[in-house]
């Protein structure tokens, strides 16, 4: 049983029944949670109102196993001034996060670096670094981080080399530019300046390659609705 309330924001929403809707959470000090959302009389039109994406809540939940109750919630302030492309790059944080962050294991910090975020959206014209950003703490986080400052062997990346990426090793040196990283990239990217030219393109690239395995071959809708835009 949880008897306090926590902070939490909504990352995605389905019906369960007619009475009911599926809710995936973000919770403060907690991580993903999935709880079922009650939808009765009033109960209904006050989620349908205030119960919306990008919108922080105090909620309390109950519940022993893996599926959750939320038994109250209230407004903590009114929702981010999302629009345009970063809205459309907040509705890929959320999808992101609940595809890829298991739900029902503890993750302390996650909740407090989706915010950080999600407010750094808001009024944001230059958005690939801050997702960029997100997506390399968040493989972190979860286990799957990579270190950018040295390869396979603990030595130091130097500028004047160019490196492959290899699974569950790291960086090892290459002598095909074409196959690998330059060492001057690598370095940027461990400073995290994702702004950066010469950075973008490798840094989409190689968090695409290591996301991958955990989104499997469902593509992102996000992703989908972006680029139609």
């Amino acid at each position: 049983m949880h008897n306090d309330f926590r902070q939490a924001y909504l990352l995605h929403r389905r019906p369960y029944s007619d009475s009911q809707a599926m809710l995936s959470m973000l919770v403060e000090g907690v991580g993903h949670l999935t709880m079922l959302a009650r939808l009765k009389g009033k109960q209904s039109v006050k989620h349908s109102a205030q119960l919306q994406p990008f919108t922080p809540i105090l909620c309390r939940y109950a519940g022993n196993f893996d599926l959750k109750y939320l038994n109250q919630f209230e407004l903590v302030q009114n929702p981010l001034p999302l629009k345009g492309k970063p809205l459309y790059c907040a509705f890929y944080l959320n999808e992101l996060s609940y595809r890829v962050i298991p739900a029902s294991e503890p993750q302390e910090y996650i909740y407090e670096l989706y915010q950080k975020h999600l407010k750094q959206l808001v009024d944001c014209n230059d958005f690939e670094p801050v997702l960029r950003s997100y997506e390399y703490q968040l493989l972190e986080a979860l286990g799957f981080g990579v270190e950018f400052d040295v390869d396979a062997d603990g030595d130091e990346i130097k500028d004047k080399y160019y490196y492959q990426y290899i699974p569950e090793l790291g960086f090892v040196v290459t002598d095909n530019p074409q196959m690998g990283f330059n060492g001057k990239v690598l370095n940027r990217m461990a400073s995290g300046e994702f702004a950066d030219p010469e950075v973008r393109k490798p840094a989409k690239y190689l968090s695409r390659y290591l996301l991958k395995p955990l989104l499997g071959n469902k593509a992102l809708k996000s992703r989908e609705l972006f680029l139609s835009r």
